[in-house]
């Protein structure tokens, strides 16, 4: 039932509420110690959402390949119990560079030829200017472009651990900023008319876009690929944000009672990733441990719901042609 959580949902009251955590939807699916014989990757496990999917997650049993620009941030965000786990791999990725995209995917598939879940937490939000090593605006290249590649190289190992009882699944954690504008095709990296939150509306319907399509390719296979908006919570990824911009934010009288803790958060993450609900699903946007529905701009700028462009074969098959050019890949 995808309807579970809708009620709790339609009165937020802040971080800590009566909205579920984690570790509830855990609880409430019976996974604990239940996903044993299950493979989970996350990346940006070292602080934020990456880590509170992390450690909740590791409740089910399952064993976690866990990727981080900075292993010794991972070690001490995660704890003995996690570090000193024989079902806890941790991976080096830094982001900013596909050389080192790849040369993780290299590790893990060293490691293992299947993977059951695949989780593309990790980002940035409101940089300055700024390029990847590769050449492309950060955001673009962090969010979007660094995943998309990651996906297409562990893609084998989803697909060898899909079956007809149980799919594989990927979660690609977009956000309500993805309202604010679509791929720019001819403007990727926006050179000479940079905007931050542009950059970063544009590279989170990039993710929207890519969960669409993988599963739209790949849902027939037995993996099944959905989006996420998490919500407003206060992470790491503010820390481009002035104080004034993070204050006016909590002070929103409607956009404040919706910030959740960082164990609400990480909620529809894992729900997408593991609930029976959503089994024989895919291409769905998930927000609010549920399965979203259109915005209306009449119920106000932070009302729950995705834009009209959020679906867009034609646009998500084109930024996926696009995508495999810049990254190096065939298709």
């Amino acid at each position: 039932m995808t309807t579970r959580y809708t009620e709790v949902h339609k009165n937020p009251q802040g971080p800590g509420d009566a909205r579920p955590t984690a570790l509830q939807i855990v609880r409430d699916e019976g996974l604990q110690n239940g996903l044993t014989d299950k493979s989970i990757f996350i990346t940006g496990a070292s602080s934020g959402l990456g880590l509170e999917t992390a450690k909740t997650l590791f409740t089910t049993g399952a064993t976690l390949y866990l990727t981080a620009r900075n292993l010794e941030k991972a070690k001490q965000g995660l704890g003995s119990e996690l570090v000193n786990s024989t079902r806890v791999h941790l991976l080096e990725m830094d982001q900013n560079s596909l050389a080192s995209v790849r040369a993780c995917a290299k590790n893990f598939l060293s490691l293992t030829d299947k993977l059951n879940v695949f989780i593309a937490n990790a980002g940035v939000m409101a940089t300055p200017e700024g390029h990847t090593a590769d050449g492309f605006e950060t955001q673009f290249g962090v969010n979007h472009l660094s995943h998309f590649l990651l996906f297409v190289l562990l893609r084998p190992a989803l697909l060898a651990a899909a079956s007809p009882h149980a799919n594989s699944r990927a979660v690609f954690l977009s956000s309500i900023a993805h309202r604010g504008g679509e791929v720019d095709f001819e403007q990727y990296n926006l050179d000479g008319a940079y905007d931050k939150w542009k950059a970063y509306s544009q590279s989170k319907t990039a993710s929207l876009w890519t969960a669409n399509e993988a599963d739209r390719r790949y849902g027939g296979y037995g993996l099944r690929v959905f989006s996420v908006q998490p919500g407003g919570i206060q992470t790491g990824l503010l820390q481009h944000m002035s104080q004034e911009e993070k204050q006016g934010l909590s002070v929103d009288p409607a956009l404040g009672p919706q910030f959740k803790s960082p164990e609400q958060g990480a909620a529809t993450t894992v729900w997408g990733a593991i609930s029976k609900s959503l089994e024989g699903m895919g291409g769905k946007y998930l927000e609010d441990v549920q399965i979203a529905r259109p915005w209306q701009p009449s119920d106000g700028q932070w009302a729950p719901g995705y834009a009209p462009h959020a679906f867009s074969p034609e646009k998500e098959a084109k930024l996926w042609e696009l995508s495999l050019k810049l990254a190096g890949e065939e298709s």
